[in-house]
């Protein structure tokens, strides 16, 4: 599994420090080796995990989507997933339902 990371996903590790953006960088590797690790949303959200995680003593949400071929579970037949966005959980959803919607 290879990330794909969206412009609101980027522009949020680039403006964090070093030390957190290899931890970021740890929890990416995590989702790729194990895609099914997030909770999967419904509603608005339908299609979209999130997956949960601390640094120091904060806890972070990020916001991933496999592809449509991922639901039949067969690994070889997708490659990317696309990362939408990270951050704390405040204003997370709204944000994330605003950015999908443009």
């Amino acid at each position: 599994m290879r990330p794909n990371y969206q412009p609101p996903f980027l522009a949020y590790v680039k403006k964090q420090n070093r030390p957190f953006q290899l931890a970021i960088e740890d929890v990416v590797e995590d989702v790729c080796s194990n895609p099914f690790i997030g909770e999967a949303k419904t509603g608005d959200l339908h299609g979209i995990r999130i997956h949960k995680f601390r640094y120091r003593r904060q806890q972070f949400l990020i916001a991933y989507r496999l592809p449509e071929a991922a639901s039949s579970d067969k690994e070889s037949s997708w490659h990317w997933i696309d990362f939408y966005q990270i951050g704390p959980h405040e204003n997370f959803y709204s944000n994330l339902k605003q950015y999908l919607k443009s």
